[in-house]
């Protein structure tokens, strides 16, 4: 990603759109991706003191995904709605940093 905040927003829509496309598709097989590119948005907002009470929560959201995705990932057989239930989250979590929900 860049330095300049503006074209790293940029830059994450763009990914975050392919994933979106990508979670349509095939939710269960996305999803670590989708985990990934939101590790990679808590990650940028480090720092942020207007964010530390949220940042709990959004963080709790993000592990219980996380935690499906790594599921997911060892082959384990995982609820598909656990992985939409996870795909909401990290929704939640993307729309509470980008402008208008980035939709």
């Amino acid at each position: 990603m860049s330095t300049e905040p503006g074209l790293d927003l940029q830059e994450w829509e763009t990914r975050w759109a392919e994933i979106e496309e990508q979670l349509a598709e095939d939710p269960a097989a996305a999803l670590p991706l989708a985990c990934d590119e939101i590790e990679r948005l808590l990650g940028l907002q480090e720092g942020d003191t207007g964010l530390e009470q949220t940042r709990t929560e959004l963080e709790a959201s993000y592990e219980a995904a996380r935690d499906v995705a790594d599921r997911l990932e060892r082959g384990l057989d995982v609820d598909p709605g656990d992985v939409g239930g996870a795909i909401q989250d990290l929704r939640a979590i993307r729309d509470t940093f980008t402008p208008a929900g980035g939709e």
